[in-house]
């Protein structure tokens, strides 16, 4: 079991149902597996489970809620398990997402941060075998001019096993458990 820290950011019904609805079309890969996140870090077996979650709670104290507003869709790395993604890129929040990411990947975690990947933080949207098809969504979600506004309240600790995620732990950005 690997782990990892994730954000599951606080959206309305609406917008919910309309991401939901894109991910049940062209997510194949994750739709039944994790509901729309962000990564901050990415699933690791190298750390010990009580090591993981006392780094995460330790650096909850340093950050507090924000908003993030998506306006705009990517075409996220083309060759993470031989698929091409589809990305909602928070044009709001973005920084406080990259901090977080920073902070996290210190310490124990430090060792763990790839140097070979840009971080840029996102919602996937869509996965599928060709750039072509993930760029057709990407530039129709951005003819549409949506705008999706939330807010990221919490992080999560996870376990991930390639088949299914779940909550090892929760924390509020204020660093006590909500």
């Amino acid at each position: 079991m690997a782990l990892a820290v994730v954000s599951y950011p606080t959206i309305s019904d609406n917008d919910f149902c309309w991401l939901q609805s894109i991910r049940q079309k062209h997510d194949h890969l994750f739709f039944e597996v994790v509901a729309p996140h962000f990564t901050i870090v990415f699933p690791t077996d190298a750390i010990a489970q009580s090591t993981f979650i006392r780094h995460v709670a330790g650096k909850m104290s340093l950050f507090h809620s924000f908003e993030v507003v998506f306006r705009c869709a990517i075409l996220g790395d083309p060759d993470f398990m031989e698929h091409a993604h589809a990305f909602l890129i928070p044009d709001e929040g973005f920084s406080q997402i990259v901090r977080l990411h920073d902070a996290l990947y210190t310490g124990p975690l430090a060792g763990e941060l790839r140097l070979d990947l840009p971080f840029i933080p996102h919602v996937g949207i869509a996965s599928t075998p060709t750039r072509e098809e993930c760029k057709a969504i990407v530039d129709h979600l951005n003819e549409e001019k949506f705008e999706v506004r939330g807010r990221v309240d919490a992080i999560d600790v996870i376990g991930y096993d390639e088949d299914s995620v779940w909550t090892i732990e929760r924390f509020t950005l204020s660093g006590t458990k909500p």
